[in-house]
């Protein structure tokens, strides 16, 4: 297990990973929440695109891993109601008390619009309006507010909980960076390299909790790891929020010809495009212990809370899962 030292007092790094597992069924992942633990990974966190939803997997870890601590990285603000947000929210923290971190975000255009029918309109201020809505909600107080993207009258959660959980805010750019900083409780950061977080971690500022998801491929083959990285870079970082991202971390040049390829619908010359510099910045990929010393770079730079996503094509799942946990 990695530590680091906080003033002089030295502590215990949390060390996640992402789930639901791809191709084992939610049916059965009791033993692999319970392999976690026993391996020494803290947490567990979820996301949610087109996959499980959020909530669910956490709620079967709850039960059956007590040690772990759960979180979404994250659900989108648009796709449910602030409500119904602020319910499943509440139902998680008392499921797993002071275990429970609702992690939120814009999500993209895609998923918004195109495959949940919901406009991607002003992002920064609905994630805003939905962090103030839910630091009221949260704490069992009626809900009576306009605020600049919706409106929320009367309502109150019918279910006391003992403490609220965290709320912390997906980010990529300056804004909403700050946004994470100044009204949540932390900042979840995606798509980055171990570099990059020295410049995205100031944003956010000091004392919060900044969670990074980290695409890992463990595996010796580098070719094959490139190819792996490529076919997931591709997919993400056509995205607009993500092509942004990218343009203001400096690495447009790079990406370039992969973005006039995309869009020019020539996904093969897309991904070809794509510099192996570029991979591997961004898909962490090696041995087990290459992999392990690469995410402590990201925990160098101000990372507190890595998160592993293990992309297809490496190793199988039992010995990637083995290998790169923290006490291997």
């Amino acid at each position: 297990m990695v530590h680091r030292r906080c003033n002089t007092a030295v502590v215990q790094q949390r060390y996640g990973i992402t789930v639901p597992f791809d191709d084992v069924p939610l049916s059965e992942h009791r033993r692999w929440f319970e392999r976690l633990a026993e391996l020494g990974y803290s947490d567990v966190w979820t996301g949610e695109a087109n996959s499980a939803d959020g909530f669910t997997p956490l709620a079967v870890a709850a039960g059956c891993a007590p040690s772990l601590q759960l979180g979404t990285a994250v659900v989108p603000v648009y796709t449910r109601g602030p409500g119904l947000l602020a319910m499943q929210a509440a139902t998680m923290a008392e499921l797993a008390p002071g275990r429970f971190t609702l992690g939120i975000g814009t999500s993209s255009d895609i998923i918004v619009e195109r495959w949940n029918a919901t406009a991607f309109d002003r992002p920064y201020q609905r994630v805003r309006d939905t962090v103030r809505f839910l630091r009221q909600a949260l704490t069992g107080e009626k809900v009576d507010a306009e605020y600049e993207t919706f409106a929320v009258h009367g309502f109150r959660l019918g279910r006391r909980i003992e403490a609220p959980p965290p709320i912390y805010v997906a980010a990529l750019r300056p804004g909403m960076l700050r946004l994470a900083g100044r009204e949540a409780d932390g900042a979840i950061v995606n798509w980055l390299s171990a570099d990059d977080v020295s410049r995205v971690v100031p944003e956010v500022g000091s004392g919060k909790e900044v969670v990074a998801r980290i695409f890992v491929c463990p595996t010796d083959d580098t070719e094959r790891a490139r190819f792996v990285g490529r076919m997931a870079i591709a997919a993400y970082l056509n995205v607009a929020v993500y092509a942004a991202f990218h343009e203001w971390l400096g690495r447009g040049p790079l990406l370039e010809g992969m973005w006039e390829a995309w869009k020019a619908g020539d996904r093969k010359a897309a991904v070809s495009a794509i510099p192996a510099e570029v991979v591997d910045a961004l898909v962490v990929h090696g041995s087990g212990e290459e992999c392990r010393r690469h995410v402590a770079r990201y925990v160098e730079h101000g990372v507190t809370v890595p998160v592993l996503a293990v992309l297809p094509g490496g190793h199988d799942l039992e010995r990637a899962v083995e290998e790169l946990a923290p006490g291997a």
